[in-house]
């Protein structure tokens, strides 16, 4: 019987899955079974009647299970376990260790030594270690994604950041050429307003006003290249290509004009002033793309087009969209027409037929209400002097007239000055009141306010 049990309990630990080595206090190891010499990658002879120190000491990489060891054999009152490593070869194990004592009675003989392999535990536990720091990772990326797409979208509409981020090569320098539309807007008068208004007020007003445009020129495909003080530059057809180009950039800026009644009814609850923008729409060849230097670059577009559409934006007087014969030429939907008019912008060849839109038919079917400009003739002129607008600045020469009629708009002007059709000008009317020359008849030249300052009213009352 005894046998029986001794053949069953050598048949176990010989056949156990987890290795084993009785080591006695001397440091020799005594026994081993099978599963030991697999892992440790030592045979019988190599192990069994030799001293553990001997066996295992020279290879350092294996230090920590030497130690472990040691630290039971000479702590004969602890048992120890951990997880180490264990190098046999090339190939590296993470072993788990448990020590305990081979007794007889009350007697210490020796150390039991059970340890099982973990490695793919181990590798396991690295791996989910591994997704948890890539999902980490992933996590942060999309944040900061977010941070970059939500960073770049207050400078940049939402095409060009996704162009510059689902392009591989989209943030190189250059560009391409193809043809667009362009538009120019610019509220009339902002200067001489800037001047009266508190820097707080006026930042409010000209932000409400920006964001109300940005959302109506997303909403009609619209790319928004910069925003120039007051004014905005658009394109239809860049980044994202579209054969509609014309008649989304026509249809977005009568809905801007549109817009401007609202704007304005938000600006008179908070007193500020009432704007007035004109736009200029123009399409051509261009080149498009990414413009610099490898220090600072910006999505933008070059080319006469460009310049162009700046030309047929300053003939423009408040509520009115002007766009150039190309532009009308590519529109298929009907176009509702108040004018054209007949201008030689320097830098173009010869003459140039601007056509003034207040409606475009379906699908878009926006139209603009037209004020009636009703000229008051008055019973005696108003003297006044002016000054021609030359760029940003007034000429240095006083010049004089007459106010003969007058409206809410605008006002007949009789004077020996020649003016050009579209001149800027400055009048001394209760303020700096600034016009553009629109007309010009047998009775004198007629005039469009597109800035009047706050004196104007009073002014005009007295004089009459």
């Amino acid at each position: 019987m005894e046998r029986s049990k001794k053949i069953f309990r050598d048949n176990i630990v010989e056949n156990m899955s987890e290795g084993i080595l009785v080591i006695e206090f001397d440091g020799v190891v005594r026994f081993a079974n099978n599963a030991a010499f697999r892992m440790l990658g030592l045979s019988e002879e190599d192990l069994v009647g030799r001293r553990f120190a001997s066996i295992f000491f020279e290879d350092k990489r294996n230090d920590k299970f030497s130690q472990l060891v040691l630290d039971s054999i000479y702590g004969e009152n602890t048992a120890h376990q951990a997880i180490v490593p264990y190098y046999t070869g090339n190939k590296k194990l993470y072993l788990r260790v448990i020590s305990s004592y081979l007794t007889e009675g009350a007697e210490r003989l020796g150390l039991i030594i059970v340890f099982s392999d973990l490695s793919e535990l181990v590798d396991l536990r690295d791996a989910v270690k591994s997704m948890e720091k890539i999902k980490a990772l992933n996590d942060q990326l999309e944040i900061r994604n977010k941070l970059i797409s939500e960073t770049f979208g207050r400078f940049l509409s939402d095409d060009i950041v996704r162009h510059l981020l689902d392009t591989p090569d989209g943030l190189r320098l250059g560009g391409t050429k193809q043809e667009l539309t362009i538009m120019m807007s610019d509220l009339r008068g902002f200067t001489a307003m800037s001047e009266r208004m508190d820097a707080a007020d006026l930042i409010s007003m000209l932000n409400h006003y920006l964001g109300e445009m940005t959302e109506v020129i997303q909403k009609h495909n619209g790319t928004i290249i910069e925003f120039i003080g007051d004014g905005i530059m658009a394109l239809f057809g860049a980044p994202k290509a579209v054969p509609t180009h014309a008649s989304d950039a026509v249809a977005c800026a009568l809905e801007m004009e549109a817009r401007m009644e609202e704007i304005n009814k938000w600006n008179e609850e908070r007193d500020y002033p009432v704007l007035e923008m004109g736009i200029g729409i123009n399409t051509g060849e261009v080149i498009v793309g990414n413009i610099g230097s490898e220090k600072r670059t910006k999505y933008g577009v070059v080319g006469s087009h460009v310049n162009l559409c700046g030309r047929i934006e300053s003939y423009t007087v408040g509520g009115q969209v002007l766009i150039s014969p190309t532009t009308r030429d590519l529109i298929k939907e009907e176009l509702e027409i108040a004018k054209t008019m007949v201008v030689y912008p320097k830098g173009a060849n010869g003459e140039l037929e601007l056509t003034h839109v207040t409606g475009i038919g379906a699908p878009y079917d926006i139209h603009v209400k037209q004020v009636d400009n009703v000229l008051q003739q008055l019973e005696n002129p108003i003297p006044v002097s002016m000054y021609r607008i030359e760029g940003k600045h007034g000429t240095a020469k006083a010049l004089y007239g007459g106010l003969t009629a007058v409206s809410h708009e605008g006002a007949t002007l009789e004077t020996d000055a020649d003016f050009e059709m579209y001149d800027n000008l400055q009048i001394n009317a209760g303020g700096k009141l600034f016009c553009k020359v629109t007309d010009k008849t047998d009775k004198g030249y007629q005039i469009q306010y597109t800035s009047i300052p706050t004196g104007y009213a009073g002014w005009l009352k007295s004089s009459r």
